[in-house]
C-alpha cells in the first residue's frame, strides 16, 4: 500500500507520542523503508523515572533500536505538506505534537 491521507490518519491514531517503533513494526505498517533507515535511531533507557525506562514486552531493557513515533508523526505531517516546525513550537509535550498534527490532517 501506498501513502495516502487516510492511511497517513491510520498510523497517526497509533501515535502516541511516547513509544518507540521496531523497525520490524514499521515494516508491518508499510513505513516506506527509507523513512526507516532515516528514523531509526538507538535509545537508551534512562532509569531515574519509569517515563524514561524502555520497555520490551513489559520487561526493561537497556537499549532498544526502532523509530520513536513522534518522529514519525512529524514525518507523516511532512509528507502531507504541514509545517510540523510551526506545530512543534506550541506543543507542550510530545503527545500534544502528535494531536496536533492528527487535528491538522483532520481538518485541512
Amino acid at each position: 500500500m501506498t501513502l495516502n491521507r487516510l492511511k497517513v490518519l491510520i498510523l497517526l491514531d497509533e501515535c502516541t507520542g511516547d513509544d518507540i517503533w521496531s523497525s520490524e513494526h514499521c515494516r508491518l505498517r508499510e513505513i516506506p523503508e527509507a523513512w526507516i533507515e532515516e528514523l531509526a535511531e538507538n535509545y537508551e533507557s534512562g532509569f531515574r523515572s519509569d517515563t524514561e525506562t524502555i520497555y520490551v514486552d513489559g520487561k526493561v531493557t537497556n537499549q532498544y533500536r526502532g523509530i520513536r513515533d513522534v518522529d514519525l508523526a512529524m514525518k507523516l505531517g511532512e509528507f502531507l505538506g504541514l509545517d510540523t516546525q510551526q506545530l512543534m513550537s506550541v506543543a507542550v509535550s510530545r503527545q500534544h505534537l502528535v494531536r496536533l498534527i492528527r487535528e491538522a490532517i483532520e481538518d485541512g
